[in-house]
């Protein structure tokens, strides 16, 4: 029961989720109380499919390019002609933390325009630090035996890598990525701000027609698809810990 219980909510969610962006007229009378004036009480200006997709685009596009730098970083800072680089390499995944992403368009935006571009550059840095972190964890926290296993067969440098380090390190690192694709599906709302298409165009609309109901549906459909891709990729992540402990098991 405890395990049937979550499974059967996160269909729900699902499915609501869904239903609600392919037919969101359907729920106006949910939300029809949360109006005022004759408000409209479902967002018409942009499709809310069109705008979650491209809020999740935005999102993976960004976290692509952060997994891509975070984890280039880390491969090179544990190898032992990068290791001078780790102070550098901390320094740079910091950045997206120490600016805040309101700070980072801010600074985008006369460089690259309004738009999608200053959006991807902010989720782009704010999304490093927890994918370059993991990563250096999982490639430093590698089982001794497991290494000195891959060195007494004779493997390259590049094949220990690819075949060892890698794979073992992979749940840690899938980790970060699903720390930084969270707070990025939050955060990317405030992308709408510089005219990016993402569901914080839904709620700034909200909040500037004193429409409560508008704002609801924002936050509700970024909520439900950060805990769903939360959850998804916690599975993924315990799928890929389970393969990794069987076969360490079974050698």
């Amino acid at each position: 029961m405890k395990v049937w219980l979550p499974t059967a909510i996160r269909l729900i969610v699902l499915a609501l989720l869904i239903a609600f962006l392919i037919t969101p007229q359907s729920f106006g009378g949910l939300f029809l109380p949360l109006t005022k004036n004759g408000q409209a009480p479902i967002y018409t200006q942009s499709a809310l499919l069109d705008l979650a997709v491209s809020h999740i685009v935005i999102v993976a596009i960004a976290t692509v390019a952060s997994t891509i730098v975070a984890v280039g970083l880390a491969i090179l800072v544990t190898r032992p002609s990068g290791r001078e680089f780790l102070p550098l390499s901390r320094s740079l995944a910091n950045i997206g933390q120490t600016f805040p992403p309101v700070a980072v368009l801010a600074i985008a935006v006369p460089l690259l325009g309004f738009g999608t571009a200053p959006t991807l550059v902010a989720l782009f840095l704010y999304g490093l630090l927890p994918i370059f972190e993991n990563a250096l964890t999982g490639l430093t926290t590698l089982p001794p035996d497991v290494t000195e296993a891959a060195l007494g067969v004779g493997m390259t440098g590049q094949q220990r890598l690819l075949q060892v380090e890698l794979p073992l390190a992979l749940p840690i690192i899938l980790a970060g990525i699903r720390l930084s694709v969270v707070v990025s599906v939050a955060t990317a709302t405030i992308g709408s701000t510089v005219a990016a298409h993402t569901l914080g165009e839904v709620i700034i609309a909200g909040l500037l027609n004193d429409n409560t109901a508008w704002v609801l549906e924002g936050g509700l459909i970024v909520a439900a698809m950060a805990v769903l891709i939360y959850d998804a990729l916690s599975g993924i992540e315990r799928l890929l810990a389970n393969r990794i402990t069987g076969r360490r098991a079974a050698a």
